[in-house]
């Protein structure tokens, strides 16, 4: 009799245990979690990324991407450009950015998060863009030359040169300076009307070119260095690097240049260059500084920022495309 009572209450001591089990395993298949996990950029959901609509840096490059930033470059959100083009410059003035590209691409947004295409009236392609002068400046393949005062109608400018475009700045004033292949470098003191070629004293390909601190700033392959005061004379500096650069910006009293093979150089006086470490062997196209923080973009998607040029810091892009240019509105 003990026997068979202390079998029956195994048996349901068993029955409940199998009916806890099957409870756990429903609970887990169709109850409520909370995947939610906010950054100061984005806030995530159930894999889903909801974009924060303010902007301070947005960043471009191949297949129409395009990256914004509310957190001075920590964390970044992919935005729908409406285009596949590749994206190579892009600037903001006048409450608009406008990036330009391949085939002639140019996009245009009040706010980095929607872009509208544009008409630029040219099928060559546009390397980079600048704001001057109440004008924007697009500069490009084969000498292309375009300006536009509100960034969405756009007028095709005469150059005089043949050769490829690859940056181009204004000093504040009125002038603007474009650079190119083979030491080109072209000024114009009416809004792209008419241009001067100067005397560059390289032959080599120059990249990127600013006006900062009373002084324009150019950079180009195998470490070329270029400073002028007023952009018709030209002085080659030493820059310690025989790598290729391709970008430049001015900051926190500090100038920054980057390059290939993750080449990172610094200068107070626009003179004397320092050779400060990236951490990366990646080539770096864009930099930019605004919002008290320098951003770097570049190969694979790679995202560097720092508050004084010097030290510097990997972020998270969300993408392996090249990132080819960065500005701060």
């Amino acid at each position: 009799m003990k026997k068979g009572l202390f079998i029956l209450l195994i048996f349901c001591f068993s029955l409940s245990i199998i009916s806890c089990s099957d409870d756990k395993e429903e609970y887990s298949a169709t109850g409520t979690t909370d995947d939610t996990t906010t950054t100061d950029d984005t806030t995530t959901t159930d894999d889903t990324t909801i974009c924060d609509s303010t902007v301070s840096f947005v960043a471009v490059g191949p297949d129409g991407t395009i990256l914004t930033s509310s957190d001075n470059g920590i964390s970044w959100c992919s935005r729908t450009s409406g285009t596949s083009q590749s994206l190579f410059g892009i600037t903001y003035g006048s409450s608009t950015f406008v990036a330009v590209g391949a085939n002639g691409t140019m996009l245009t947004s009040t706010d980095g998060t929607s872009w509208t295409s544009r008409t630029s009236g040219t099928s060559k392609y546009l390397y980079e863009i600048t704001y001057g002068s109440s004008t924007f400046m697009a500069v490009g393949q084969t000498g292309t030359i375009l300006t536009s005062s509100d960034g969405t109608s756009w007028d095709n400018r005469t150059s005089g040169t043949t050769k490829n475009l690859k940056g181009v700045t204004h000093d504040g004033v009125g002038l603007f300076a474009t650079v190119g292949e083979s030491g080109t470098i072209l000024t114009s003191p009416d809004n792209g009307s008419t241009w001067t070629s100067r005397t560059s004293g390289t032959s080599n390909d120059l990249n990127g070119v600013i006006n900062r601190n009373n002084a324009f700033v150019v950079v180009g392959y195998s470490g070329t260095i270029l400073t002028s005061s007023g952009a018709a004379t030209w002085t080659s500096r030493t820059s310690g690097s025989s790598n290729n650069l391709t970008g430049i910006t001015y900051g926190n009293s500090t100038f920054v240049a980057v390059g290939a093979n993750g080449t990172m150089l610094t200068s107070t006086d626009n003179t004397s260059w320092t050779t400060t470490g990236s951490g990366i062997s990646n080539t770096l196209w864009g930099v930019i500084y605004g919002k008290s923080a320098f951003v770097v973009v570049g190969q694979t998607g790679t995202i560097l920022t720092s508050s004084d040029g010097i030290s510097w810091t990997s972020r998270s892009s969300g993408t392996s495309s090249h990132l080819e240019d960065v500005i701060s509105n």
